[in-house]
């Protein structure tokens, strides 16, 4: 297989043609590693890379196939992994020198489930210090950078996995998502993610600000990421917050035509002003989704009001783990999360439960609103992505306790209602940029909402085009 045809291999491509017999895992294992050596020289996508582990356990798998084994459906099948995830044997660093030399002793719930699947982890996916922010830089393993254009960022903190996922050097890597994590980056690098129903993928370690943060992969295709799903969703006994599993074929599901769903097609939230060329590229995906898509759209006024002083409390909170911190261990940190975690110390107890009854009304608001309809389609980002050294637009405020929520206000609000929501490819800006809609739906809706992204797929081949930064070209 050469490097050209391994690239445009989706998960479900690779699955099935380790069952046919038509590839090995050895074989796709080597394509990963090639796709590595030929990309990231210009993204930085990969922190670590296990290359002798990786072709161990796929020879392993090799071996079970030809015997007519197949330990799941990603069953040889190469996958990456964002460095927050805790895999026993090998170092979290999670893009901070506080945990350079961090070995993990046990491995976490999603991941296993992935290595129970069949898949090989090929490596760790860099992230932005202890994945506070939604850009790339971090000061452990530097600037991650997006493969439509290396000078610009790929979105964070899931920003290896897209990148990695989009140059074509995996078909999936697992992410997490606690402001827009995994959907920013999706968007910004041209790729798929859904942020499913709080609780839908089970955590460990639980997040200071495990209210708002999910799991799940970044994929090229949305029956890649539910193929992941169907072997990701369930409860585990190390997170309160799982949910039972979900008596639901995802993958069947995003094969079959969708019920006429009722349909809000909003330009923009809350009043933001979202960027001309992208708001044409919405207006166009909106006029398509009329004409083609079976859907009812349905004429709202979106009243809520806009939740950005809720999450900014919520996540400003987080910083409280870390106020045990030395001067010196201080010093080492992001700029920007050294701040938050000054800004912290003036949140009390009675400050943060009242934020989180805050969240509840806001919550049951949101909600209620879905009685009217099915489907929320918004902008995913109202701008380009900007310089890959940067953490915002040249504009940003700096002086707002959590800055870039003020540029990503699309995805925060579903983080706090923990419903799902995706980030799939809607057309591309005058840049030539990728652009993101985002597809809600109400909460425990997830298959409701990859049905709906997957009949955009059929009708929108985003896969048609590529970045310049590709390991197939």
């Amino acid at each position: 297989m050469n490097l050209q045809d391994y690239a445009r291999l989706s998960a479900v491509d690779m699955a099935r043609l380790v069952r046919a017999g038509e590839a090995s895992p050895v074989e796709l294992v080597h394509g990963a590693l090639a796709a590595i050596e030929a990309t990231d020289p210009a993204i930085n996508a990969w922190c670590d890379v296990f290359a002798e582990t990786a072709l161990a356990r796929a020879a392993e798998l090799e071996a079970e196939a030809r015997r007519g084994v197949f330990r799941g459906p990603l069953h040889g099948v190469p996958v990456g992994i964002k460095d927050l995830f805790q895999v026993k044997g090998t170092r979290t660093r999670r893009g901070s020198h506080l945990y350079a030399n961090s070995m993990a002793t046990e491995t976490g719930p999603a991941v296993e489930r992935l290595f129970a699947a069949g898949a090989v982890m090929i490596g760790k996916n860099t992230t932005p210090e202890l994945g506070w922010k939604a850009t790339s830089a971090s000061p452990l393993t530097g600037v991650t950078r997006n493969p439509w254009d290396s000078a610009r960022t790929p979105g964070g903190s899931s920003s290896g996995s897209a990148a990695a996922v989009a140059a074509g050097t995996v078909p999936m890597s697992l992410g997490s998502d606690g402001g827009g994590s995994m959907r920013v980056p999706a968007s910004f690098c041209g790729a798929f993610s859904l942020k499913a129903s709080l609780g839908r993928v089970p955590t460990w370690p639980l997040s200071s600000s495990e209210h708002l943060s999910h799991a799940g992969p970044i994929t090229n295709t949305v029956a890649d990421y539910a193929l992941a799903l169907d072997v990701l969703q369930g409860p585990d006994p190390r997170d309160p917050q799982s949910l039972p599993r979900e008596a639901v074929d995802y993958l069947a599901a995003t094969a079959a035509a969708p019920k006429r769903l009722r349909v809000v097609l909003a330009p923009t939230l809350f009043g933001v002003t979202v960027q001309r060329d992208i708001a044409a590229c919405v207006a166009t995906a909106f006029d398509r989704m009329r004409r083609d898509m079976d859907i009812e759209v349905v004429a709202t006024s979106l009243d809520w009001p806009d939740p950005v002083d809720i999450f900014d409390r919520l996540w400003t909170a987080r910083g409280g783990a870390y106020h045990g911190l030395g001067a010196a261990d201080l010093a080492m940190l992001d700029p920007g999360f050294a701040r938050l975690i000054e800004r912290s110390r003036a949140i009390t107890i009675a400050d943060h439960l009242a934020t989180l009854q805050d969240r509840a009304v806001y919550n049951r608001r949101a909600e209620e609103s879905f009685r009217d309809f099915d489907i929320l389609v918004t902008p995913m980002v109202p701008i380009d992505p900007f310089a890959a050294e940067a953490d915002g637009p040249p504009d940003m405020d700096l002086s707002t306790p959590v800055p870039w929520a003020r540029w990503t206000p699309f995805s925060t609000p579903f983080n706090i209602t923990g419903q799902p929501a995706a980030s799939m490819p809607g057309g591309w800006s005058d840049a030539g940029l990728p652009v993101g809609l985002q597809v809600i739906g109400a909460r425990f809706q997830d298959a409701r909402v990859l049905q709906f992204c997957a009949a955009w797929e059929r009708i929108f081949d985003w896969r048609g085009r590529r970045p310049g930064v590709f390991a197939g070209r």
